[in-house]
């Protein structure tokens, strides 16, 4: 499926097309309907340029106490 937005929209709400995708990937993020991998993917970002995406719009990355427990144990590091 494609979603179409027209350049007449955009620029009656005045916001670039590119800012809206990564609006939308931030947001669907936030929501736990994308992985950081499927929206860095969606704009096109690395790592770090996603996750300073996300802290200028005050989103925390998802990371559990299972995520760090497993890269402890993947770094050989035990509590």
């Amino acid at each position: 499926m494609a979603l179409i937005i027209t350049d007449q929209i955009l620029e009656q709400i005045n916001i670039p097309a590119d800012e809206l995708l990564l609006d939308f990937a931030c947001y669907m993020y936030e929501k736990k309907r994308m992985s950081t991998g499927q929206a860095r993917a969606l704009v096109g970002f690395n790592q770090i340029e996603f996750q300073q995406a996300l802290a200028e719009r005050g989103i925390d990355i998802h990371y559990s106490e299972d995520d760090l427990e497993k890269d402890l144990e993947n770094l050989g590091i035990s509590l």
